[in-house]
């Protein structure tokens, strides 16, 4: 009888066992793939009635360094104009003088607008697009996808940039909420991609990388990168940017939140897609 029990005793503790082994394993599971389930960025809460200029200025510098990704490319490592330790203010006032300078604006507060929503109106020497002679930008256009700025954010911005050197802030504070997308309304974001080029149109991978020959410079080249890296590699440098870095390139500059906001089906269509192209 005691035999017995103790055979039951042994079965149950091994049953218990790998039990307890399979919630760990799909728990280290979960914790490594995406979500299910991407979130497109939202518009930031503004409580117009309490808004100050200076809660308003705030806000600007709050989305230059976060939604906005600004300081991704616009800092000391030269892959950007340095924004920040720049006199914006008097530079743009220089650019609009510039006989390069093909944009429509007649003030600096019209410039700065004007250099999220059309970045290539204007480029900097050196700055431009590979092979474009510095007539194209390779600054993805912000009130777009990825970025997907509301007017209220873009306009914290400017008046963040007009106002960190002590210039007059120029930008009216905003007494209306921006306009509801129908899809937000509903409670839902965008819609996940239903292809590999969706995917990469949606998340905005073109503005830095080179792809199949066309777009930016700013991140590696992924022409090619089947030769470099296999599809466990390539989703963990869109998941992990930070785990190895390219040869040439700096931490930090690709965002590293894509694991929360790609679906596991967008993540697989892409590393197909770059790895067949």
């Amino acid at each position: 009888m005691m035999e017995r029990n103790r055979q039951r005793g042994n079965v149950l503790l091994s049953t218990l066992g790998f039990s307890l082994g399979l919630i760990l394993l799909f728990t280290m599971v979960a914790n490594i793939l995406p979500q299910v389930e991407g979130e497109a960025p939202v518009d930031s809460e503004v409580d117009l009635g309490a808004l100050t200029m200076d809660s308003f200025v705030s806000l600007g510098e709050e989305l230059f360094r976060g939604k906005g990704t600004c300081t991704l490319c616009h800092n000391n490592l030269g892959r950007a104009p340095d924004i920040l330790v720049m006199n914006m203010v008097d530079t743009s006032s220089e650019r609009l003088s510039d006989t390069r300078y093909q944009g429509g604006a007649a003030d600096v507060e019209a410039y700065l607008r004007e250099s999220m929503i059309d970045p290539s109106g204007y480029v900097v020497a050196s700055f431009g697009k590979k092979g474009s002679d510095d007539t194209e930008s390779p600054m993805p256009t912000v009130n777009k996808a990825p970025l997907n700025l509301s007017d209220i954010e873009i306009d914290a911005i400017i008046a963040f940039m007009q106002s960190k050197d002590g210039g007059e802030v120029t930008v009216a504070l905003p007494t209306e909420a921006p306009a509801v997308a129908e899809e937000s309304a509903a409670g839902g974001g965008a819609a996940p991609a239903e292809s590999g080029e969706a995917a990469i149109a949606k998340y905005g991978c073109s503005a830095c990388h080179l792809i199949s020959g066309s777009g930016g410079d700013l991140g590696p080249d992924l022409s090619g990168i089947a030769a470099r890296l296999d599809a466990q590699q390539l989703q963990q440098a869109i998941t992990e940017p930070n785990a190895v870095i390219s040869e040439g390139f700096a931490v930090g500059l690709m965002p590293t939140d894509f694991a929360n906001k790609m679906t596991v089906s967008e993540l697989k269509m892409v590393v197909d897609l770059l790895l067949k192209q």
